[in-house]
């Protein structure tokens, strides 16, 4: 078993060539996935001086890391996008996730980026009978207030679309699709470059400082002069950041795949390869590959991955992935891995400013997409008036109570129980 992302070994080429860094941008981004790729992409398309900081490599983070799957929707369900925030802005904001799937569609075809994007379409789980009545209720909800349909699929239909018996039902979203994230966002580093940014790998930010109306950032020996300062580092947002770090919970999310399956088993768990989860808090989800592996995950533990967190959640994500799919049981599994998502204390995203620099960042799982058009559009509108008016700016983004960001990995550990305890009551 190899310890390391399924996805990274499927690039081929490397997407950037070491280059001096500037002395002088007007803007500056830090992080390297699909938010710091896409607002580079859109900045320097506006003929915006840019450039790209990762301080590991293109996508190193959650970005290349993921399950590969392009969800509408937001962690928070319908019925609660509505109570928090009244009809409009729960449209605007469900609106958003659908465009940013389309987003991703078009700048795949515009960057001719070769990455194995298609509208599979997804399908939530019920794990317990009274999980697929709230799938009901969200169907009912989403039609008549979102003007979005989705498929419901009962029970004694179910074997049409998963090859298990282990779930009371499920609901289909054919808008949504599947792509392999590291070429994804190996092939935005050469958008981002083609467009007039510079991207550079191994270029830790070791300090930031104020200096009168523009930014001086400290890298490798180097400092950069820059107009603005986005942050787009989510669940890896460390000190440098002060202000944000306050805000976001980095929970670790683990992953297995295993060796390719011969196509008629591949076709039995998934007839119409959707991107697939269940709908416990701790959940699992899962997908074909277009190799057809079946890459199993979840939030096997809360905590950043390390190798032994990444070993233990092996074990127990093949243990999860046996009590769907018995008929995987002589399977091997060939990778496991782990990263860390950001997750903000409302499980929404969001974007704007603080401590005059910008950000955008919590995307809680739906990275792919909204990653892609929130980047997108802090690049379009950063420096105009349309930045204030975006719909993730208007959000209240609080940070976490009682300092829980100061000792997160207690936290972390308390919370995973409670997340198991509830899924044992709900």
């Amino acid at each position: 078993m190899k310890e390391r992302s399924y996805w990274s070994d499927t690039v081929t080429a490397q997407a950037v060539t070491p280059t001096p860094l500037p002395a002088r941008v007007d803007v500056l981004v830090v992080g390297g996935g699909i938010t710091g790729l896409c607002a580079a992409r859109a900045l320097a398309r506006r003929g915006i001086s840019v450039a790209v900081l990762e301080s590991r490599t293109i996508g190193w983070g959650a970005s290349s890391r993921n399950g590969g799957m392009v969800l509408t929707g937001h962690k928070v369900g319908a019925a609660t996008l509505l109570s928090r925030y009244g009809t409009e802005q729960a449209r605007r904001l469900y609106r958003a996730s659908i465009e940013s799937v389309d987003l991703v569609a078009e700048i795949v075809r515009s960057e001719a980026i070769d990455c194995d994007f298609k509208r599979y379409g997804h399908l939530a789980l019920a794990s317990k009978a009274g999980h697929y009545d709230y799938y009901c209720r969200e169907a009912e909800l989403l039609a008549r207030v979102f003007d979005h349909e989705i498929r419901l699929v009962p029970s004694a239909d179910l074997h049409a679309e998963i090859g298990s018996g282990a779930y009371f039902g499920g609901v289909v979203d054919e808008v949504s699709g599947g792509i392999n994230p590291a070429r994804y966002v190996a092939g935005l580093a050469v958008a981002a470059r083609r467009a007039g940014a510079t991207v550079h790998e191994r270029c830790p930010v070791e300090r930031i400082e104020r200096d009168g109306a523009r930014w001086r950032v400290a890298s490798g020996g180097s400092v950069i002069d820059a107009g603005d300062l986005v942050m787009a580092t989510s669940g890896y947002t460390g000190t440098v950041a002060a202000a944000l770090e306050r805000k976001l919970v980095p929970i670790g999310s683990y992953v297995i795949a295993t060796e390719p399956l011969p196509e008629a088993l591949a076709r039995e768990l998934s007839p119409h390869g959707r991107m697939m989860y269940d709908s416990w808090h701790f959940l699992h989800y899962f997908r074909l590959t277009p190799d057809r592996r079946l890459l199993f995950g979840g939030r096997a533990q809360f905590v950043p991955d390390t190798p032994d967190t990444i070993r233990d959640s092996a074990a127990e994500l093949r243990r999860g992935m046996l009590e769907i799919h018995p008929q995987l049981r002589s399977v091997n599994i060939d990778y496991a891995w782990g990263g860390t998502l950001d997750f903000s204390y409302d499980t929404m995203p969001h974007m704007g400013q603080v401590d005059g620099y910008h950000y955008a960042l919590g995307y809680a799982g739906h990275g792919v997409a909204l990653a892609s058009l929130l980047g997108t559009q802090l690049g379009e509108t950063l420096g105009t008036a349309g930045l204030q008016e975006n719909i993730f700016a208007q959000l209240p983004f609080v940070p976490l109570p009682f300092g829980f960001h100061r000792a997160k990995r207690q936290f972390l550990r308390l919370a995973g129980l409670w997340f198991r305890l509830l899924d044992r009551l709900t």
